[in-house]
């Protein structure tokens, strides 16, 4: 059996930026650090920030006076924001600077007096988080159908931003129905996209070119991980989502010849090499890497905690 690894998978900056910012946290205040939410959606992540001091909450009204408290990669509501300075907590924005960069694009199309629909998916805390970052209405479509759906005129001027765990390919219908229902639509350039939601989606494809059986690894509630399950199903192939080695079965790949493996963009590659180790123990197998882009991106750390 032969197994391949997309290329590029994993960490993106953006994550790789949020954990750091809580480790650092700890070094600098020490044990513990408060963090709203997940800082990115994955549980070993998580459960290894929380071994070192990192808490995790689901709303600020848990966290005790004082407490440091850290925003997590998927950014959050005004309201939010003006919780923690209601109740002086010192705060440190995690938000992915790809997403706080959606949220400065909505803020300008409101100011040109157009009138913002939002691709998404309706409880994801980026959206959550965007919607509640931009003054005024804002349309949240998750299809075509909704589009059809707004309760907008034909005649208004609109713009759209999108949720930075879809890619170009996932948002390119519901652009098109925009632009077939209303005649005067403003968007961001496809370069300010997420790169790595692109990226590992096109490395999927491309995966599964070559591929019998795509294994992901990554979070259930992760949206990108469950996104490059399903563009392997798309692609023919039986694709399983696994947050581990200890998760795959057996039967998936018993008859399978290539075994192609990627990774969500908050799936540590300790993840994946414990999935490639229980493939080999199931049957002897041959490890290769797809020729893929190597991303070079990285991401300043707040001021407060640069060295």
């Amino acid at each position: 059996m032969k197994i391949i690894l997309a290329q590029p998978r994993g960490f993106c900056a953006g994550v790789v930026r949020a954990i750091d910012i809580v480790e650092r946290a700890l070094e600098k205040y020490g044990a513990p650090v408060y963090v709203r939410h997940e800082i990115v959606h994955n549980r070993h992540v998580v459960e290894s920030l929380m071994a070192k001091g990192a808490r995790f909450v689901d709303e600020l009204g848990q966290v005790p006076t004082g407490a440091v408290t850290i925003f997590s990669a998927h950014g959050v509501s005004r309201k939010v924001e003006d919780e923690a300075k209601r109740r002086s907590l010192p705060t440190i924005d995690a938000t992915c600077p790809l997403v706080t960069k959606v949220h400065n694009q909505g803020r300008r199309y409101v100011a040109q007096g157009r009138t913002l629909v939002f691709i998404g998916h309706a409880g994801h805390p980026e959206v959550e988080g965007t919607l509640g970052q931009i003054d005024g209405e804002v349309h949240l479509v998750e299809n075509e159908n909704d589009v059809e759906r707004l309760p907008i005129a034909k005649g208004t001027p609109i713009a759209y931003v999108t949720q930075t765990t879809l890619s170009v390919d996932d948002t390119r219908g519901v652009i098109a129905a925009l632009h077939r229902r209303f005649s005067d639509v403003a968007g961001p350039d496809i370069r300010d996209i997420c790169y790595a939601t692109q990226n590992r989606q096109t490395a999927v494809r491309e995966l599964s070119r070559v591929a019998d059986v795509i294994i992901v690894v990554g979070a259930r509630n992760s949206s990108n991980s469950n996104r490059l399950r399903e563009i392997g199903e798309e692609a023919g192939l039986p694709s399983y989502l696994v947050a581990n080695g200890s998760e795959i079965d057996a039967e998936w790949v018993r008859d399978a010849r290539v075994v192609g493996v990627t990774a969500g963009a908050s799936a540590p590659e300790v993840l994946v090499e414990d999935v490639v180790q229980t493939l080999m123990r199931m049957e002897p197998s041959e490890l290769s890497v797809l020729d893929g882009p190597q991303e070079t991106v990285s991401f300043r750390l707040p001021a407060e905690l640069a060295c």
